[in-house]
């Protein structure tokens, strides 16, 4: 999301007059889009942003700003916090930057404004790339959900939605750019139009939602992030079996397998609902993949509940995941529970996980060495410049020789050779 947020202001600056600098040295704006989910995101910004500041002493007229969540929720102590700072906006705010930069460049200094503003939800719709394959589309903005380890609430405030209409407009036009491939963002967009948008024929705004977006012609994948367990009714559950546009690959974040962790973290279900949730979703579509967000050393965590975390990485199992150790966020309930697991006992969890997850991955992937599977090519692969790079519909990464009239297209691939992270083939003319 936050990918998403900074393509709209790059893109909303240039729409103004502004052009993108080749580094650092030769800017005249440096705009830092910040991240609160983890303490260790803040402290990277902050550092950050005093090393620049560090540069504009030697070059005075350098104007500088936080963006973002961190923006957010600091708000004017970023001033007090990094001397030198001339602009803090918050996540409802961005697309007042080109005002706000020609009000710096004026001499004025010292801006900060982190209010609430109405329909800001639709401003995240500017887009950077032509001749782009995929893109990123932003149909909701905050959160309802009261999960205790988490400031996302605080940060991009209540859930407000865009109407079916004008995000369909937006994927329209994108299409008719050459994006063959979107993922639909929100903070929970499984809660897309809730309160909103009443249900029809017993679906969902969010499945009436999808169901529109089929028909965009041109468009040939879909997929989105990060939804709710809960979100996953019957009607989006049959999505993935009626919509071929809708890929067989379901982000579902479940944070713990411990029940009485989960309870803790108010996150509303518990394992076994979960995995019923799995069930009926691989009952539905059986190519699918899932991937999850975890995270360790949750207040309070034992030894026996990370040991049903671990078991549940396996019973899905899930191919990809982000796994993260807990970190204390500011008037969050779980920052006050008793039972802070030592930073030592989070890494040795952390590192125990991602070397399950290393070992879950390279063992699905070197299931499809031989097989054919299709791919949607990005464009160059970012590691090696001479070969091309696409992805699955389960959202794996696929290298592979080939040029850039390969660019856009969907191929099949088969697969030669694959680690934990991704796939290398051959272009072949077998079906997939």
């Amino acid at each position: 999301m936050n990918v998403r947020d900074s393509e709209a202001m790059a893109a909303l600056l240039l729409r103004h007059g502004y052009a993108m600098a080749d580094s650092e040295d030769e800017a005249d704006v440096i705009l830092l889009n910040t991240c609160s989910i983890r303490d260790l995101a803040e402290q990277k910004a902050l550092g950050k942003m005093s090393a620049l500041v560090t540069e504009k002493r030697s070059k005075p007229t350098l104007r500088l700003g936080f963006v973002g969540c961190l923006a957010q929720c600091r708000g004017a102590e970023l001033l007090q916090r990094v001397p030198g700072v001339d602009l803090v906006v918050g996540t409802q705010r961005f697309h007042h930057l080109p005002e706000y930069l020609d009000r710096l460049f004026a001499g004025e200094g010292g801006i900060v404004d982190v209010a609430e503003e109405p329909g800001s939800e639709s401003a995240v719709r500017d887009h950077l790339a032509e001749g782009a394959v995929t893109a990123f589309v932003s149909i909701m903005q905050g959160c309802d959900m009261r999960c205790s380890f988490c400031i996302v609430p605080q940060t991009r405030g209540a859930e407000r939605s865009r109407s079916i209409g004008e995000i369909v407009e937006e994927v329209r036009e994108l299409a008719e750019h050459g994006v063959r491939e979107v993922t639909l963002l929100g903070q929970i967009v499984t809660s897309y139009g809730r309160g909103l948008i009443p249900k029809k024929n017993g679906r969902s705004p969010f499945v009436q939602l999808l169901e529109a977006l089929h028909e965009v012609r041109g468009l040939e994948r879909i997929r989105f992030t990060s939804p709710h367990p809960k979100g996953f009714g019957d009607d989006l559950v049959a999505a993935f079996r009626d919509l071929p546009k809708l890929c067989e690959h379901a982000h579902l974040p479940a944070q713990s397998g411990s029940d009485r962790i989960l309870k803790a973290m108010r996150r509303g279900y518990d394992r076994a609902m979960f995995l019923r949730i799995v069930e009926r979703l691989r009952a539905a579509q059986p190519k699918m993949v899932f991937s999850s967000d975890i995270i360790v050393g949750f207040p309070g965590e034992t030894d026996e509940d990370f040991e049903q975390t671990v078991s549940l990485m396996r019973e899905v199992p899930f191919e990809q995941a982000y796994i993260f150790k807990y970190s204390k966020r500011r008037n969050t309930p779980a920052a006050e529970l008793p039972g802070q697991v030592p930073t030592a006992t989070k890494e040795e969890r952390n590192q125990r996980l991602l070397a399950i997850l290393n070992e879950i991955a390279t063992r699905k992937n070197r299931e499809l060495i031989g097989q054919t599977v299709e791919i949607l090519v990005e464009g160059r692969s970012p590691k090696n410049a001479a070969r091309m790079f696409g992805r699955t519909r389960t959202n794996k990464g696929v290298v592979f020789e080939g040029d850039l009239r390969h660019k856009g297209a969907l191929l099949p691939v088969r697969v030669q050779r694959a680690t934990a992270l991704t796939l290398y083939g051959i272009l072949t003319d077998e079906k997939r």
